[in-house]
């Protein structure tokens, strides 16, 4: 075999083995809206923005987030004028997260984020599918909303979520202790 020949079929094999070494969880910072919030996230990051009901106002909210090893890794961002508004706003998407849960068996639990408002207090909420016998089985979830008062005097909302089982049982709790408030 000529030098060339043997040389490409070395490069070929060299670069098949580094993609198959490729992780599924490529964790990378990313910011969050302009808050300041970074945040570990196992994949590229996509972003997108939309207005989501929250009681009666309809809330602009920026959304992060990408799909790794069978899972969505999410952070929603709204900006309240005021801790009261702040307040209602979580109850209103606490409402509407529950009211999309269906039969879902639901544990809620106080929270804990460094640098997060005592009012509205960090909420956990994790929420398993009823098993069904013939009917096609909702995904687990797991939310943490938390709010940071902001030199302005607004207030920034998070709801940070990873919708569905991620491949890898460390993956839901390295996203979620990666949260960090400046």
């Amino acid at each position: 075999m000529p030098f060339p020949v043997l040389h490409f079929r070395f490069v070929l094999a060299a670069a098949a083995l580094v993609a198959a070494c490729s992780p599924t969880f490529n964790w990378r910072e990313v910011p969050v809206a302009e808050s300041g919030l970074i945040v570990l996230l196992p994949c590229k990051a996509d972003r997108a923005n939309r207005a989501l009901p929250l009681g009666a106002e309809s809330v602009q909210v920026d959304m992060t987030g990408c799909n790794a090893g069978g899972a969505t890794f999410a952070i929603a961002h709204a900006s309240a004028s005021g801790p009261e508004q702040a307040e209602a706003w979580l109850r209103a998407w606490h409402a509407a997260t529950r009211g999309q849960l269906g039969e879902a068996q639901v544990a809620e639990a106080p929270a804990s984020v460094q640098r997060a408002t005592a009012a509205p207090a960090p909420l956990r909420l994790d929420a398993q599918p009823r098993q069904q016998q013939g009917a096609s089985a909702s995904a687990p979830v797991q939310v943490l909303w938390f709010a940071q008062s902001q030199k302005d005097g607004t207030v920034a909302l998070y709801q940070a979520t990873v919708l569905g089982k991620p491949s890898s049982p460390e993956a839901s709790k390295t996203f979620f202790e990666s949260l960090r408030l400046p």
